[in-house]
């Protein structure tokens, strides 16, 4: 009796998945119970003490799909809005960025046309008090902060915010919206007629965001182009596509997958596209993955534009969401895809050797791979073609056209100490709040202050004695193989709190390698001599 009414709960309960889940095909055979079932039965009814069944279950889902793939997961109800919004490319809440500074919530940014921005609120307010809850000097955390911040749209929030240059609160309702995550994080001309852009991820308004940045190069004369696409660690496919289309003419495939119960599917180039003539340069690194190596993939094979940095992750696995009836996900590997050549651009893993795939880039560090172009070994030995005959490696990643090593040579613990107290970015912080009015007045613009700023020797002096303070002891050794880069992270931060984060890259650029490297291949013959296709 106990085992016929065993096997009538789990047939009913994957009935209701079949029903509730989205419609997949799946035969009677996958609806009967399994070995893990009844065990979970057993335990549930016999076990000597009281169960809590559905962490249990929790937990086996989780140990299970370890079992598959490094990119197949299982995720719960309460960690699903947090793990989308990434990519679904919103969040609803008031419109401002922010840190924790003296234990005070400091206003860094408000995002433009969120709600706080369209009441007055700015950079270096203070909020001391949410709801009349007063949050100075309360050890509040970020996710304390987002929890009070974060709501429904049309909901309603109230702050007093504390401003230099006023004697009283300054008090504001605000009324949460939905606002924009951003996938564009920088877009500006690096020379005349090389425009720049920058993307982090593929979401939702990735490609919206990059039709609205080109045409800005576009009017300002830009007629070759850099897409940074370093540590990019991907997003949705047919984004990737769509952006891919941008720099392609029409007919060409850009990607296609295959897998064993999933339809295969071809991904083409269209009419139309923002970047089909010009010259082309795309920036990838190490941690590069997923549908950043389909655009460089695509680029690449068609011989459209030249790659460049180092070799990218290697993800190249197609993930499909099936929902469970409580919510929860099931994010299950179900493809591969390939680049229009036909290469895999997956790096190996063993099924359940989770450990060994994420030391992966530690072991490409130690291998010295990030450094010489000799160190690398791809998986795959197969030949694989561009259009232009030009051979190209499958197995492990993308492989650029010009490598460019990683750059320690300005690092040191010194300097690794300053970023993990958080010197660098609390002194910039005070800096800018103390100083914003004469700042803004001396150099109005971004290109004022990138060509006339300059980090003096007693603000160092000052910012020294500061990181003392927070516990990093000044070390002769370490400053002076790290001064030059210290200094720049200080301006750059001073730029993005000034502006925004364009501001922040149009100054640290100065030491993107691959950056420089690509401006240098449009201004020479590298496009013509490689037979690069820039019309």
């Amino acid at each position: 009796m106990r085992q016929h009414l065993i096997t009538r709960l789990f047939s009913i309960a994957m009935l209701a998945f079949l029903f509730f889940g989205q419609n997949h095909s799946v035969s009677a055979q996958a609806i009967q119970p399994t070995k893990m079932d009844y065990a979970l039965e057993i335990i549930k009814y016999y076990y000597v003490d009281t169960v809590n069944d559905s962490k249990l279950t929790e937990e086996a889902l989780k140990a299970m799909i370890k079992e598959l793939d490094p990119h197949s997961v299982y995720i719960p109800l309460d960690e699903m809005r947090a793990m989308n919004e990434p990519l679904v490319g919103k969040f609803e809440g008031v419109g401002i960025q922010f840190n924790i500074h003296d234990d005070t919530i400091m206003v860094t940014q408000t995002i433009p046309g969120g709600p706080s921005e369209k009441l007055g609120i700015r950079a270096g307010d203070r909020i001391v008090t949410i709801n009349d809850t007063n949050v100075a000097s309360s050890k509040i955390t970020n996710n304390d902060v987002l929890k009070k911040l974060r709501g429904d749209k049309g909901t309603k929030v109230k702050v007093a915010i504390f401003r230099r240059g006023s004697a009283e609160l300054i008090e504001y309702v605000i009324t949460r919206d939905q606002i924009p995550l951003f996938s564009v994080d920088a877009s500006y001309m690096v020379k005349p007629q090389i425009g720049y852009i920058k993307i982090s991820r593929f979401a939702d308004s990735t490609v919206d965001e990059f039709k609205k940045a080109l045409k800005s190069l576009k009017e300002q004369g830009a007629s070759s182009l850099i897409l940074d696409l370093q540590n990019n660690g991907g997003g949705y496919l047919n984004r990737a596509v769509e952006l891919s289309d941008e720099f392609l003419s029409e007919g060409k495939k850009i990607v296609f997958t295959r897998g064993r119960n999933s339809p295969s599917e071809d991904f083409t180039s269209t009419t139309t596209g923002g970047w089909e003539k010009g010259k082309l340069a795309i920036l990838i690194d190490e941690t590069s993955a997923s549908a950043s190596e389909i655009v460089s993939g695509a680029i690449q094979d068609w011989d459209r534009g030249l790659i460049i940095g180092r070799r990218s992750f290697g993800k190249g696995l197609v993930q499909k969401p099936f929902q469970l009836p409580d919510g929860s996900v099931i994010r299950l590997t179900v493809a591969h895809y390939y680049t229009p050549s036909g290469r895999c651009i997956q790096k190996p893993y063993e099924l359940g050797d989770e450990d060994e795939y994420d030391s992966d880039l530690n072991n490409r560090f130690k291998h010295g791979e990030l450094f010489s172009s000799d160190s690398i070994h791809f998986a795959d030995s197969t030949k694989y073609f561009t259009n232009a005959k030009r051979v190209v490696k499958g197995g492990g990643g993308i492989m650029p056209d010009v490598f460019v090593p990683l750059d320690t040579t300005m690092g040191s613990t010194y300097y690794s100490n300053l970023l993990r107290k958080g010197a660098l970015n609390d002194f910039t912080l005070t800096y800018t709040d103390n100083n914003r009015a004469q700042l803004k007045a001396n150099y109005p613009t971004i290109q004022v202050f990138t060509e006339k700023f300059k980090i003096e020797q007693k603000f160092m002096d000052d910012f020294i004695a500061f990181g003392e303070k927070q516990g990093v002891p000044m070390d002769t050794a370490g400053y002076k193989n790290s001064g030059p880069l210290i200094r720049l992270q200080l301006k750059a931060l001073l730029a993005r709190n000034l502006w925004d984060t364009d501001a922040y890259f149009e100054v640290i650029n100065d030491i993107n390698g691959a950056l420089q490297k690509a401006i240098e291949a449009i201004q020479n013959n590298t496009f013509e001599k490689m037979k690069l296709a820039d019309k």
